[in-house]
């Protein structure tokens, strides 16, 4: 109004006078024409139907977010019409779904009649959409096997599993919508909540449900109790004479007669037993690689307490004569 004001300040007082006028008369005009439109039948327009699907939430549960409206062609009263596009004074239609867990959609035809009579004093023209679709499963129970989850490094340098996983109980029901159930895959991963660990472990751990499923599941034991031991290996290294088997007399490597040395991990307890060893490097020509000439050393013997972490060099040339 601003700039409008001071349009009609520089004007003479007869000028702005005459011109506050027409614009009241417009003012007026147009809100008359307003009004004796929107008091007019026969509008046709497309607006936005709230809904609300009903169905027993003890029994289903929706796995993603419902709809929440549906287009719609009504006729009739302009003021009618307005309130509708606006929403105003709309409340939801309510559909009533049986077994939501069935087909996924609700055919538009299936409650045409019903929103026809919700909507008077308007009339239903059509449903634009024909169906509706949803996610709605059927709520289960079902059995799943408790995991540690180590997917991560959890024990500390040079510690290895001594044992198997002590699980108690092994399995929990957890209770959800069966989509959700069957994205477990059968199983129940708990986090240990320790790194780095290097002694034998029993602890009681929580069961949580993770963050995004927990609007979905839950289970019927709050803790687990999972032990297990550790094993603690010991670096070493070791100078091995050269063992050759099944080369032909042709036959020599690149260096003739080197020596390898082995770089491992032994189970600490099993030290003297690994001294004892009398331990080869061999060269077996059966495993030679025919693509470059070489093969690779393995050892004479492996106990299982034994971890081989590299031999230097890998791998001997062949020179054939």
């Amino acid at each position: 109004m601003g700039k409008f004001g001071k349009f009609l300040e520089k004007l003479k007082p007869e000028a702005s006078s005459n011109l506050k006028v027409v614009v009241l008369c417009v003012v007026t005009a147009t809100t008359f024409w307003l009004l004796n439109a929107l008091n007019k039948d026969d509008y046709t327009t497309i607006v936005r139907q709230p809904i609300a699907l009903s169905y027993d939430q003890t029994e289903y549960m929706a796995v993603a977010p419902l709809p929440e409206q549906v287009s719609i062609e009504i006729n009739g009263n302009g003021w009618d019409l307005l309130r509708k596009y606006f929403k105003f004074k709309s409340t939801p239609f309510t559909i009533q779904i049986e077994d939501p867990s069935k087909n996924g959609y609700v055919l538009a035809r299936t409650f045409q009649r019903e929103l026809a009579e919700n909507l008077a004093p308007t009339q239903l023209v059509s449903i634009i959409q024909d169906t509706i679709a949803f996610r709605i499963d059927k709520i289960i129970s079902r059995k799943v096997t408790i995991v540690p989850d180590t997917s991560e490094n959890i024990l500390s340098k040079n510690i290895r599993f001594g044992s198997r996983f002590s699980i108690d109980p092994q399995q929990v029901t957890v209770r959800g919508p069966i989509s959700k159930i069957q994205d477990l895959e059968g199983v129940w991963k708990v986090d240990l909540g320790e790194q780095n660990i290097n002694q034998n472990f029993s602890k009681l751990l929580p069961l949580t449900v993770p963050r995004s499923l927990r609007d979905y599941l839950s289970l019927d034991e709050e803790s687990v109790l999972v032990a297990f031991d550790v094993i603690e290996f010991t670096e070493g290294d070791r100078v091995l004479e050269v063992q050759k088997t099944f080369f032909p007399a042709n036959v020599k490597t690149k260096p003739e007669n080197g020596k390898v040395k082995l770089n491992y991990l032994v189970e600490a307890t099993k030290q003297e037993d690994f001294e004892k060893l009398d331990l080869k490097a061999v060269l077996n020509y059966n495993n030679r690689n025919r693509e470059d000439s070489t093969v690779s050393v393995t050892l004479s013997s492996n106990p299982a307490y034994l971890e081989i972490i590299s031999f230097d060099p890998p791998e001997f040339k062949l020179v054939y004569d």
